[in-house]
């Protein structure tokens, strides 16, 4: 599949970009996009095959941080609502928090994706206390019956670790495989992302 965050401000694509995908490719879209009127009638019009709501701030570079979804509770019950009933297939961008977990399957989120920035940005000393929290809130996840999913700041190096928590069902890698396709191309980052993934995947066994 292709993740693909339709900014409000279009600072990454633009509506025309995501149209223009969504008709030349048959691979999955994974439309990330903010809770707002605006984005949810482009998701109703375009139909990707999913959705990954996520928080947004101006000053930031990139998403920083999970939705509070224990917080918008009222507001995300609707919302993901419409979209399921679209055929739309909605996860919910969190942080690997236990009470974030409880609030999105209050709301009937069929999926949420672990938001495994401060993992991978944590030092070498805090990083195994990271993977920890991962591990237990992936569990917590399954045992919701919702889907895993893991993404944010992965490399080649450090998704291994997350590729071997049997819960994960799938991981969002963007930026960082589009910044290596400049020096190796798409097609060697895509296989070297893939062969770091299944030497994680291989651990579960």
């Amino acid at each position: 599949g292709i993740p693909l965050h339709l900014r409000e401000d279009r600072r990454h694509i633009r509506d025309s970009d995501l149209a223009r995908l969504i008709d030349a490719i048959s691979a999955p879209i994974n439309l990330e996009m903010a809770v707002t009127d605006e984005m949810l009638g482009i998701a109703l019009k375009t139909k990707p095959h999913a959705v990954c709501l996520v928080p947004e701030r101006r000053q930031e570079v990139t998403t920083e941080g999970g939705l509070d979804v224990a917080a918008h509770v009222a507001v995300l019950t609707p919302f993901v609502a419409r979209l399921r009933d679209a055929g739309i297939r909605v996860s919910l961008f969190i942080d690997p928090d236990e009470s974030q977990v409880e609030a999105a399957a209050r709301i009937g989120a069929p999926v949420v994706e672990l938001h495994t920035g401060t993992y991978a940005e944590a030092s070498n000393t805090a990083r195994p206390m990271e993977l920890e929290r991962l591990q237990r809130v992936a569990h917590a996840v399954q045992t919701a019956r919702i889907e895993c999913h893991a993404g944010h700041g992965l490399t080649f190096t450090n998704v291994v670790d997350v590729a071997a928590i049997p819960e994960v069902a799938e991981l969002n890698i963007g930026h960082f495989l589009v910044g290596e396709a400049i020096f190796l191309g798409l097609p060697q980052a895509i296989t070297l992302m893939k062969d770091a993934i299944a030497q994680g995947a291989a651990r579960r066994r």
